[in-house]
């Protein structure tokens, strides 16, 4: 057998090497974000162990940021890190095992299916070849990259600039939560397919606004919850600065500047395993308006996506006690419109469980393309 190793050298790289000893014994810490206390994303890869019975344990699992979110859950591995399967996976309150004979050298395992950064920028590179997009660089981080937005909008509609809905989405302010830019992939995809009728019906009638990455440093470094400075950026959008928090304080500078109709912040959730989402009613603004806007949403959503429900979730928040921190509260309070967070799981969707996978990149996408249907249901009264 080759000797057995383990590297995180790469985009998003995270784990701690307790021992390498024992194949059937490979004790690992899951490692904390970089500023910050929050311990539960991990990605890395083990090299010769092919053909070996192999068992990682994460001896600190009871002591991370969501101890709950392992229970029932299972870890995801790749070969080529394009492909990913779960793996068999147990929690008995304080270490997670997992285990695999591996078929090949060298093997990745993370928390869910990675969103590199190197996919990121080519995100952007495909849909900057749109003639309905316009790429625009908003500013850098604290790392120094860059802070991207995609515009879209069919510019040769009949409808006046001044008369469309402005919709946003934005996504990773908790970069660990790699679905969330998975699920903007599927957005962009069906928005810019123009034999699809939905897509070219909205972006006759809406300027689409669109942060696929909120939190490009986070990511990289391989944090579950926190930019570089530690800052957990969904708890910043009161007082940001650009000291602490420029993501937040850049993109909510830009909604000021050209106003909101509709906000959705996608998200995962590490516990729960359904998708869901969160919407305003504990604002001090909640109308029956957005009440009624929000019912027709997810109404619409319930009606042509399997994969989305409305029975299981965080529950509402009592009128007036919303923490207007958060980006879909304080979106919602400011610009009196339309906000919702939207949650995916890191383990399953109960509902409509797939063995192999569990919840995946791939059906995170399917589920941004499907978000399009609700947005054609409520835009013609977002305003």
């Amino acid at each position: 057998m080759t000797q057995l190793h383990i590297s995180t050298q790469f985009d998003s790289g995270a784990i701690e090497v307790l021992s390498l000893a024992d194949p059937g014994d490979i004790q690992l810490n899951i490692r904390r974000d970089n500023a910050s206390e929050f311990a539960q994303w991990f990605h890395f890869s083990l090299q010769g162990g092919a053909g070996v019975a192999v068992t990682l344990r994460f001896l600190n699992a009871g002591k991370c940021a969501y101890p709950k979110g392992w229970e029932d859950y299972r870890v995801v591995a790749s070969v080529d890190r394009q492909h990913w399967f779960r793996i068999a996976t147990r929690y008995d309150g304080q270490v997670m095992s997992a285990e695999i004979t591996p078929s090949a050298q060298s093997i990745y395992f993370a928390y869910f299916e990675p969103y590199s950064y190197e996919r990121h920028l080519d995100l952007i590179g495909v849909a900057a070849d749109s003639e309905t997009v316009e790429v625009q660089h908003l500013g850098q981080t604290l790392d120094g990259r860059d802070m991207t937005l995609l515009r879209l909008t069919d510019v040769q509609s009949a409808t006046p600039m001044a008369e469309k809905r402005k919709i946003w989405l934005i996504a990773r302010q908790h970069p660990g939560e790699t679905m969330a830019e998975w699920f903007v992939e599927g957005f962009l995809e069906r928005l810019l397919d123009a034999d699809d009728p939905v897509a070219r019906v909205l972006l006759a009638q809406c300027v689409f606004y669109v942060v696929p990455n909120m939190n490009p440093d986070g990511a990289v470094r391989g944090n579950l919850r926190t930019n570089a400075a530690g800052a957990n950026l969904n708890r910043e959008w009161q007082t940001p600065t650009m000291e602490k928090s420029p993501e937040v304080f850049l993109v909510r500078q830009k909604m000021m500047e050209v106003g909101v109709d509709l906000n959705l912040d996608a998200h995962g959730d590490e516990g729960l395993p359904y998708n869901f989402c969160v919407g305003t009613e504990g604002n001090p603004g909640y109308t029956p308006r957005v009440e009624a806007l929000e019912d027709a949403f997810k109404a619409s959503w319930l009606a042509t996506c399997p994969d989305f429900q409305t029975e299981q979730g965080y529950g509402r928040t009592s009128p007036g006690e919303a923490n207007l921190t958060l980006a879909t509260n304080w979106v919602g309070q400011n610009f009196d419109c339309l906000a919702f967070t939207i949650e995916m799981p890191f383990k399953d969707n109960a509902k409509l469980p797939d063995a192999l996978t569990g919840w995946s990149g791939e059906r995170s996408r399917k589920l941004g393309a499907s978000v399009l249907l609700p947005i054609l249901a409520v835009v013609r009264q977002l305003r």
